[in-house]
């Protein structure tokens, strides 16, 4: 299955009745600050904080009743643990979740807290997916992947189809990248709807494997990433790279200072809370390293679950 913009309508008409539809906003601070006009699609305000309910959900509304009853699994530490859980909770069928052991215990209580059944692991991919094969084989529940998945991306790009719904004569659009579900997606949308709009993605200096990647024309792995961007250290998938191939004009890198800045800019002159990986797609509109000067500029703010104690 090839991802289509029909994929992307289909899912938009799916998870219509429990995802939000978030709220898209503009900022004269920020456009005066960037020379642009800016247009924010506030993901971090979507159901647990960010924009991977709408994969999930899109992924447990497309189950079949019978793969439905014996549920779904993944292994993640992150956002999609608890995406998965809700969208399952909503349905009415069992969630499994590997988690590795050490992560945060805030993330093992909202992932609890949404009905997810927790199976914990050493923290190593070896063991994280041997785990979830025996969860997999033991209930028979379906494997939803946090990106390289034909109705995750799909659910993903419901975000810009939205946001272009609203402002349908951008120029550009620009999405953070980590496994590229959500950039896979909102190409996807984008380029369906408007042939000539430049996609862009931000991606942190710190772990800029796709950037490298997409130089290299092969998936190059992310390999010990040290960035505060904490949701953008997964490597590109097998379904998402060759779809950010033929759509995305290029992948612009941003430096850590340019994350906190723009993300403590977005929180102190809009009053909306991002976290660092959503204030990567403002970094590249801050640092000027791609020159958009007067164009009108979607950006989709993927999330807003952010510990304060870490600035």
């Amino acid at each position: 299955m090839t991802v289509t913009l029909s994929d992307i309508q289909s899912a938009a008409e799916r998870i219509k009745p429990y995802a939000h539809h978030t709220p898209i906003v503009t900022n004269e601070s920020l456009d005066q600050r960037v020379g642009a006009q800016v247009f924010l699609k506030c993901e971090n305000m979507q159901k647990v904080g960010a924009f991977k309910f709408r994969g999930a959900c899109n992924a447990v509304y497309s189950l079949s009743d019978e793969d439905a009853e014996h549920g779904v699994c993944t292994h993640s530490s992150g956002n999609h643990a608890q995406a998965l859980a809700l969208a399952a909770k909503l349905r009415g069928i069992p969630a499994y979740i590997v988690m590795p052991s050490n992560a945060p215990q805030v993330k093992k209580d909202a992932v609890a807290g949404y009905g997810g059944q927790i199976t914990f692991c050493e923290p190593t991919l070896e063991a994280r997916e041997s785990t979830l094969e025996r969860i997999r084989l033991d209930t028979g529940a379906t494997v939803v992947h946090p990106y390289n998945n034909e109705h995750v991306i799909a659910g993903q790009g419901t975000a810009a189809l939205e946001l272009l719904d609203f402002v349908p004569d951008l120029d550009a659009v620009i999405a953070p990248v980590g496994g590229g579900g959500l950039l896979s997606g909102t190409s996807i949308a984008a380029k369906g709807l408007n042939s000539s709009i430049r996609v862009i993605a931000a991606e942190p200096e710190m772990a800029d494997d796709a950037y490298r990647s997409m130089k290299e024309g092969k998936i190059v792995p992310s390999v010990n990433p040290e960035t505060i961007a904490d949701g953008l250290l997964t490597s590109l998938g097998s379904l998402t790279f060759p779809i950010i191939q033929q759509n995305v004009e290029q992948i612009v890198t941003v430096s850590e200072q340019g994350i906190i800045e723009a993300m403590k800019f977005i929180w102190e002159r809009a009053k909306i809370i991002i976290e660092p990986s959503a204030a990567t797609v403002i970094a590249v509109l801050w640092e000027k390293k791609i020159d958009l000067t007067g164009l009108k500029v979607g950006v989709i703010l993927s999330g807003g679950n952010v510990d304060d104690t870490n600035f």
